[in-house]
């Protein structure tokens, strides 16, 4: 069962008129949902994205509430946000409250019976970065998964997406289904972290029960800027909103031999390498839109941030949004991919597992390998996007 809770005023099913000042989920729950809550044992997944607009952490606010709040979960990146992608998260006690914090990105990812034993609700407040390859998602679904069978309902508390409603790049085939792409979906996701957990129960034919209390006062063209919430890094590599807006395009180049700025200033902001001649690169690269590249000679990467070249002096190419409403990171990562490998065909290499897990195809490094031209990716990624968004428009809770 999946449920779209009910904000004031507002039948179930229905989105709640755009009015005054942005609301997340955690905010919308305790003002018109406390019944979800009200006298029962409740788990937490979260993290340090998991905040009012005034900052304060769901913790606080449950506790002050009144909530008779037992257990915390925590994702990639810790309950504090801090561990380095990858890494394992051990669990352990929260030193301010005495919970427990369970941790679903080390020993398991998925919560055991005896993590789950003794609650009556699991809410789940997450920051989703709108793009494919986030692990947060995943982590959600490994949580539904597990609560279906003991009857232990999951309530996501909804954030708006911080790069907007727009779709963009290509559609994940089943083939190729990880943690970094649990389903079908595309790059950039244009949906929010209920929406898409929505549309995660059916395709993955989970059967617990599901609701979504859906952000209130959000439209899906409204900027991060214009919600008044507070930015939070969703991760160590992801510290500025500029990074974000790269991500759905720039991540492709984790599956290759170029670093993306990780243990530097600029983490997914820039694509480098001791060997890359940026001026040769930008003449392959032709025009696009959105986005202008600068030079960057200085960029030496800190361990255990960047696993390709630590310690080692790059030169790369900075990438800056100058029009958000142009910018399709996915395009851009796509014309770039092309550009360096026919700019360094010597010294350009794919990590080609790694690369098709994050595509979510292999016929992304194939076509480019073949020397199909960016039109005949983008026709294709046009018609997989069309039919998806066609599929799902019944998840969408927001108005544009």
């Amino acid at each position: 069962m999946v449920t779209l809770l009910a904000l004031a005023g507002c039948a179930a099913g229905q989105v709640a008129p755009v009015a005054g000042p942005v609301r997340p989920g955690i905010e919308v729950l305790l003002a018109d949902s406390a019944h979800l809550v009200r006298g029962r044992r409740v788990g937490l997944v979260t993290n340090n994205t998991g905040i009012d607009r005034a900052g304060t952490s769901d913790v606080e606010r449950l506790l002050g509430a009144g909530v008779h709040l037992v257990a915390l979960f925590s994702p990639e990146h810790g309950f504090r946000g801090s561990a380095d992608p990858g890494a394992a998260v051990a669990s352990a006690t929260d030193s301010a409250t005495g919970l427990p914090i369970y941790s679903l990105y080390g020993a398991t990812r998925t919560p055991t019976p005896e993590m789950l034993r003794g609650l009556d609700v699991v809410l789940v407040d997450l920051q989703d970065v709108g793009a494919r390859y986030f692990t947060y998602l995943s982590t959600v679904m490994e949580v539904l998964r597990a609560a279906g069978p003991l009857g232990l309902p999951v309530v996501v508390l909804d954030r708006p997406n911080p790069i907007g409603g727009v779709s963009q790049g290509n559609v994940l085939r089943p083939a190729f289904r990880s943690f970094v792409g649990l389903f079908e979906m595309p790059m950039r996701t244009g949906l929010t972290m209920g929406e898409l957990s929505r549309i995660g129960r059916e395709e993955l034919g989970l059967q617990g029960s599901l609701s979504v209390v859906p952000v209130s006062g959000w439209r899906r063209g409204m900027t991060f800027e214009a919600t008044g919430l507070p930015f939070v890094p969703p991760s160590p590599n992801l510290p500025r909103l500029e990074a974000l807006w790269h991500y759905p395009g720039l991540c492709l180049f984790e599956g290759t031999n170029l670093s993306v700025g990780r243990g530097t200033s600029l983490p997914f902001e820039v694509i480098a390498a001791p060997w890359l001649d940026p001026a040769k690169v930008l003449h392959n690269l032709g025009e696009v839109h959105g986005v202008k590249f600068t030079a960057v000679n200085d960029l030496t990467p800190r361990v255990p941030g960047d696993r390709k070249y630590a310690d080692t002096l790059l030169v790369g190419l900075r990438w800056e949004v100058t029009n958000r409403a142009r910018y399709d990171p996915t395009e851009v990562a796509l014309r770039l991919l092309i550009a360096v490998r026919s700019a360094h065909p010597d010294r350009f290499r794919w990590i080609p597992a790694h690369f098709d897990r994050l595509a979510g195809t292999d016929s992304l490094r194939l076509g480019i390998e073949a020397g199909r031209p960016v039109k005949w990716f983008l026709d294709r990624w046009r018609a997989e996007r069309t039919a998806w968004t066609t599929q799902w428009k019944p998840v969408r809770l927001y108005p544009e």
